[in-house]
């Protein structure tokens, strides 16, 4: 369902977004469980507002508590006291949804061009999201990003940003991986392929290579030719990334589908580096060899 909203003396286009997400973990032999973490549940911000959360598991759990983690992202710690055979959670969430366009940024005028300097007051708050974090003895991922840099003429720093996100989507092929974990951003250069986390991580960073603070975005992406279908999911969730720009803040990029903006992306959890927006970790009591299969459906739908 699209509504339009009024606010301020402008009209806002307004998406209602259903999300059901379900993993379901199946074992060889009965298991205990140690404590899980789910990060299911969205923010609330000015760019989308959560109507509805819903969380059920199987085996019902003895304790499910809330807390917010060092980037102010919502976890649910889900505390099980029963072995069983299968482990599933199902997750619920609706939201309300206003698309971001990526094309009319607000950026200062200082920072119109690259390079820019970052405000000496915000900068002790970007610099972890500004360090590299990956091994590149060669700076091939420097090398690579600074190739989009105009020589000779100013370099817009939007068009810069915009081109290294299209690059990936073009130039790029996408491999979906279920298991957790992320490839180097060398390795994803040097193999031209890579999941969205993959390709979400090369482009945090290369713009960090270019002295930019860029960090990573978990959450769900809606694809319309799935709306409507109850079976037909995007498999997983999503990732992307933000990169901060004065005037405009943290801006959305998706370089998995050339999206600059927040246009279809329902973001979950930000975090320095993806092994800390893991959607759902855990434990069980048992062997590696107890272990049978995981299967993951996520449902985006309009409302």
């Amino acid at each position: 369902m699209t509504i339009w909203r009024r606010q301020s003396g402008q009209h806002h286009l307004m998406t209602l977004f259903s999300v059901r997400h379900i993993t379901t973990y199946r074992y060889f032999r009965e298991v205990a469980f140690g404590e899980h973490r789910l990060m299911f549940r969205p923010r609330d911000s000015f760019d989308q507002r959560l109507i509805g959360a819903s969380l059920v598991t199987d085996p019902q759990p003895r304790q499910v508590r809330w807390i917010h983690d060092v980037f102010g992202n919502c976890v649910a710690i889900v505390d099980i006291f029963r072995s069983a055979l299968t482990l599933r959670f199902e997750s619920w969430i609706t939201l309300d949804h206003t698309p971001q366009v990526g094309l009319d940024l607000k950026i200062d005028s200082a920072a119109l061009n690259y390079p820019f300097s970052y405000d000496e007051e915000e900068l002790p708050d970007l610099a972890p999201a500004m360090l590299r974090h990956y091994p590149d003895p060669n700076d091939e991922v420097g090398r690579w990003a600074r190739q989009f840099i105009r020589h000779g003429r100013p370099t817009e720093t939007g068009h810069l940003l915009m081109t290294l996100c299209y690059a990936i989507r073009e130039s790029f092929s996408y491999s979906r991986r279920s298991e957790h974990g992320t490839q180097t951003p060398l390795e994803t250069l040097l193999l031209r392929s890579g999941s969205c986390r993959d390709f979400a991580l090369l482009m945090m960073e290369a713009a960090r290579a270019l002295g930019l603070a860029a960090r990573f975005v978990t959450g769900y992406i809606y694809v319309p030719d799935r709306d409507g279908s109850t079976t037909l999911g995007g498999g997983a969730t999503h990732a992307w990334c933000q990169i901060y720009l004065p005037g405009a803040g943290w801006v959305e990029f998706d370089p998995t589908n050339g999206i600059v903006g927040n246009r279809d992306l329902i973001r979950v959890a930000v975090s320095r580096d993806p092994s800390q927006a893991v959607p759902l970790s855990g434990s069980f009591d048992g062997e590696a060899a107890d272990f049978d299969t995981m299967t993951v459906q996520v449902n985006v739908t309009t409302a």
